[in-house]
């Protein structure tokens, strides 16, 4: 039986829910309606209390999460666009994240991100916030790409005693599907090699790593032999895994939808750069989102955002060099 993404991050809330009473999800429409993208959808009947909707006030929302995590419970937090999750940015980054350096007591809350563009959404339902997120110490930032990751990841961020900002490819819900769900919860911040080769390294992550994969089958046909690498976690980064993959391809290219201004890919370059840049054959490439707001118009968002077309482009003009 296969199941979608989407419907993966509703299983993996319910398992949470159910092997934990201290576990809720707190949001604006979670409970019967069952969120935006039916995320939650039938939790509130199967788990009377603990499906909570919220006011249209995303800081009230973060903050309640907050001092429910204080008092010993595990929120789960639904934003309903990533967007919007900056309304509460004083209660993610300047409270959430430094609750246990202050005080010594954890805040395991889960903040869940519907990520990224799609077409027609504009600038307001579409943005990628990863690095933003990134940037601040004691956040944990996951990117899960795959159904199987979105599952077993959400398990994990809801087991942490750190806040987590979980982000979900708004693209990822629908397409992708799998078997069987993994049964354990996959250790945070272990990239995995998606696909093995020898001539370059592609670093990538969410809804780009599909992509990425798109390219590295397109360029096998020529010759060209890519490795993918999916970092599934931006925060914490396994550097490891990434300079491994480039001590055996000896070129680099990092692509990420955010913009890219202390982006996630200039992280995965300069750690390149300071620990294997003797590894290197050419200089390492990096693709993102053009500096500009995200367009409306399908075509334009089309040409915005990295996809396999200007993957390729980029991939066979690093090989050039």
């Amino acid at each position: 039986m296969s199941i979608t993404y989407l419907e993966a991050i509703r299983e993996a809330q319910a398992r949470a829910l159910a092997e934990d009473p201290r576990v809720f999800i707190y949001g604006q429409d979670v409970g019967p309606f069952g969120g935006a993208f039916k995320a939650t959808k039938n939790l509130a009947r199967e788990f009377p209390g603990r499906v909570l909707d919220a006011p249209i006030s995303e800081d009230a929302i973060v903050g309640l999460a907050v001092g429910a995590a204080l008092e010993g419970m595990r929120p789960i937090v639904e934003m309903q666009f990533a967007d919007f999750s900056t309304i509460a940015f004083n209660q993610v980054v300047n409270q959430a994240a430094t609750l246990f350096w202050r005080t010594g007591v954890p805040c395991p809350i889960v903040v869940r991100l519907p990520s990224g563009g799609t077409a027609g959404s504009g600038p307001f339902h579409s943005q990628s916030l990863e690095s933003i997120y990134a940037h601040f110490p004691g956040l944990f930032v996951l990117t899960p790409a795959t159904v199987e990751d979105a599952y077993s990841m959400l398990l994990a961020a809801v087991a942490l005693d750190d806040p987590v900002v979980f982000c979900e490819h708004k693209l990822l819900y629908y397409h992708l599907k799998a078997g069987q769900l993994p049964t354990e919860a996959l250790p945070i911040g272990k990239a995995r090699i998606a696909r093995p080769g020898r001539d370059m390294t592609i670093v990538a992550y969410s809804a780009l790593l599909h992509e990425a994969l798109a390219v590295a089958e397109e360029l096998a046909t020529e010759g060209t032999e890519i490795e993918v690498v999916d970092l599934r976690s931006v925060k914490p980064l396994d550097t490891d895994t990434i300079v491994a993959s480039v001590a055996r391809t000896g070129r680099l290219l990092a692509i990420g939808e955010s913009w890219p201004w202390g982006g996630v890919t200039a992280e995965v370059v300069a750690r390149v750069a300071a620990e294997g840049l003797g590894l290197l054959d050419a200089p390492p490439q990096r693709l993102n989102a053009k500096d500009t707001p995200i367009p409306f118009h399908p075509q334009l968002w089309a040409a915005h955002r990295p996809i396999a077309e200007s993957i390729a482009a980029a991939a066979r003009n690093l090989l050039k060099l």
